[in-house]
């Protein structure tokens, strides 16, 4: 017979979700061309010219036959150079240049991976989502690019073949020289060969900031630092990955999808273990933020997701772009639709905010005098509105350190000191809230609040008259509680107390002070 059809199982990525894709090439005697079907973008329609050159310079022959490749289901987009090297195994095989061995099942083996023009294969992204869609369809080998391995080294009940030229693919599926897998690497043995970017002992002075940081860190909290330029804004939030609690296994899955598919893993890299930090330049638009494109691409709000989001130069960042992080602070999922697409990414993130307090950035140092008027400083500050001052639960003024203070010999105390009680404070939580769905105490709504944080009376006699005195909105008086509960924890005390209280009151101060 002079048709031929072979079936290779490959998978695409729609959101941080794999979805399995199947490659039908059927082949005819016939005018020489090479087709794809399936509702392909034009980086999948450009792979038949990779794949004829691929196959050629790995020692095959292309015949000349008329060649129709389909990737079903034919009602979803495929996007990216990731079915090149199915395409061109299904080739071969209906070429009869390659002849499977009695082990290759194709239903049970997937293949995935981007082609050279010299046949080698290249990275590729959100290997690490096709990969777990892989195991979930019931699929035991997968082919894939030699530096896509380490990202999916730790996923259990899988064998990861690592390739990194196709005429490995093809003597291995011949049975001639099988692949060697890639070994499992522990999540444990991954998580304890990290070290913090940032410690806290490299930070001169600003006690009042490390214990605003600590607090944060301990109960999952929204922070703003308001101080002169060069007081130590970013080295403090720099710090705060440092002392968060590791990540579970689970959230390094999360975490690292989402970097899979924006393709920000490093080349060669594993899981992600260190909490991320992202820092976007105040220029940023919408789109860069909470995601966006034509194809419904993850912003950084996502990329952030289980670490920290650090604004720099809070009103720099345009009024569209600080009103559209509203949602994701609230919900923890950010919803992108677009006309070609349309994903929701998961963005429960740690904010953490830091500005000048006027434009010339002096207003109230010790040390030098500002020059900015009254009209411009109430325009800067302005920028930020209140419903996004309101979903920031600590507010903190730094100012610079002293010379003496930074002359002083001797390291502060480190990171690990401080992150082994916010390790203490976030397991009282996590003990307090099993079966809940919560893991902190930033997390709490309304009906957890009243449930969570009970006082002593002579703590809400003193939440009673903050709250009059200093003109508190509802969102306010409740995130004043959750700081305060945290700072309980931290004191390992059930109930919270007056003093707790008052902590948590000094850190929404600056609301009277700059924005009253």
């Amino acid at each position: 017979m002079n048709e031929i059809i072979s079936r290779t199982l490959s998978f695409g990525v729609s959101g941080v979700n794999g979805f399995p894709v199947h490659v039908e090439v059927f082949g005819i005697n016939g005018m020489p061309g090479m087709e794809i079907i399936g509702l392909p973008d034009v980086s999948v329609r450009e792979s038949r010219d990779r794949v004829n050159a691929a196959i050629i310079n790995s020692g095959r022959q292309m015949h000349p036959r008329r060649i129709t490749i389909n990737l079903a289901p034919a009602d979803l987009k495929k996007e990216g150079p990731s079915f090149d090297l199915p395409i061109a195994v299904g080739v071969l095989t209906a070429n009869g240049e390659l002849i499977p061995s009695a082990d290759y099942d194709p239903d049970t083996t997937a293949i995935f991976g981007e082609l050279s023009l010299t046949g080698e294969v290249q990275p590729i992204r959100g290997a690490l989502p096709m990969v777990i869609s892989a195991k979930e369809h019931g699929v035991r080998n997968v082919i894939l690019p030699a530096q896509n391995a380490r990202e999916a080294a730790c996923i259990e009940g899988i064998t990861i073949l690592p390739v990194s030229h196709l005429r490995e693919v093809i003597e291995h599926l011949e049975g001639k020289c099988p692949i060697p897998p890639q070994s499992q690497i522990p999540f444990e043995e991954l998580r304890n060969n990290v070290a913090p970017a940032a410690d806290m002992s490299q930070i001169k002075g600003q006690l009042g900031a490390r214990r605003a940081l600590e607090v944060a860190a301990a109960g999952g909290h929204n922070m703003l630092m308001i101080g002169v330029p060069g007081s130590g804004k970013t080295m403090l939030a720099r710090c705060l990955p440092g002392i968060l609690p590791p990540m579970s296994f689970e959230e390094a899955l999360e975490t690292t999808r989402i970097h899979s598919i924006c393709g920000k893993l490093n080349s060669g890299g594993g899981l992600m273990v260190t909490r991320p930090f992202c820092a976007p330049h105040h220029s940023a638009s919408v789109a860069s933020l909470v995601g966006g494109g034509q194809n419904a691409r993850p912003g950084e709000v996502s990329l952030a997701h289980n670490g920290v989001l650090f604004l720099d130069e809070l009103p720099e960042f345009s009024r569209s772009v600080l009103e559209a992080l509203r949602q994701p602070l609230e919900d923890g999922v950010v919803s992108v639709n677009r006309v070609k697409n349309q994903a929701q990414y998961q963005s429960s993130f740690m904010l953490v905010a830091a500005m000048n307090p006027c434009p010339c950035g002096y207003y109230g140092s010790k040390n030098r005098a500002c020059r900015c008027t009254p009209n411009e400083i109430r325009r800067y500050l302005d920028r930020i509105s209140g419903p996004l001052l309101d979903r920031i639960d600590i507010q903190m003024e730094v100012d610079a350190v002293p010379v003496s203070e930074i002359q002083q010999s001797g390291d502060a105390e480190p990171s690990s000191s401080v992150a082994e009680r916010v390790r203490e404070a976030r397991t009282v939580q996590m003990n307090r809230y099993r079966g809940t769905g919560l893991h902190s105490n930033a997390q709490l709504k309304n009906q957890e609040i009243r449930r969570y944080c009970r006082m002593t009376s002579e703590a809400e006699q003193l939440l009673r008259a903050a709250v009059e005195s200093m003109h508190m909105s509802m969102r306010a008086h409740q995130r004043i509680l959750k700081v305060a509960r945290t700072i309980a924890d931290l004191d390992h005390q059930e109930t919270i107390q007056a003093q707790h209280l008052a902590e948590a009151v000094q850190y929404r101060e600056l609301d009277q002070k700059y924005w009253s």
